[in-house]
């Protein structure tokens, strides 16, 4: 079995998704895990890859690994990270209505990268931008506005989530402002109710 199979099987077996493997110069073998949505992991309870995770993972691919007489001189396992790549069609379904970029593989339009959320529909994917998205004039192909991207999976070199960070105090700073409207719009549902 080559390593690649074995790095499979293991990472699987352990309940979690192989997002990518790279290997280097030198001997290094990279890794990149993901949690399965609504699985139960004994490191805790978190949508994303904690670093116990990744422990686990590693103390497990050595074993494997020197039982299957790979050869590496190091190994990293970790995340993907925010801005996780998509390759299979699992990856996209799983992330319909996330923000992503994706770059195809003959231009369209005079372009090749786009940007903007996931959409499935029948027979391949779609990518909804916003008009600011689309280029210097606003415009697609012709003149048009163009607001949809249409396309398969076997027309994208490669694609990604867009990281979405929200820093502390931001969504509490949006919650606060949102707080005193909520507050006022309950008093005046009480008061109507008396």
């Amino acid at each position: 079995m080559n390593w690649q199979d074995a790095t499979q099987r293991t990472v699987a077996g352990l309940n979690y998704e192989l997002v990518d493997l790279e290997r280097s110069g030198g001997g290094l073998l990279r890794v990149f895990i993901d949690r399965l949505p609504g699985t139960v992991y004994p490191t805790g309870q978190s949508e994303f890859v904690t670093v116990d995770d990744c422990e686990a993972v590693t103390r497990q691919l050595q074993y494997v690994l020197e039982v299957e007489q790979c050869d590496y001189a190091r190994l990293e396992v970790s995340s993907p990270g925010l801005d996780r790549p998509l390759k299979r069609e699992a990856d996209y379904a799983r992330f319909v209505g996330s923000a992503i970029a994706l770059t195809l593989r003959l231009p369209l339009a005079g372009r090749k990268k786009f940007e903007g959320v996931l959409v499935a529909r029948d027979g391949g994917w779609r990518l909804e931008m916003a008009a600011a998205a689309l280029g210097k004039d606003g415009k697609g192909a012709k003149g048009q506005a163009a607001r949809a991207l249409d396309f398969v999976l076997n027309e994208v070199r490669e694609a990604h989530l867009v990281p979405v960070v929200d820093f502390k105090g931001s969504a509490r700073a949006k919650a606060a402002e949102a707080a005193p409207e909520q507050a006022v719009a309950a008093h005046d549902e009480r008061v109507r109710q008396e």
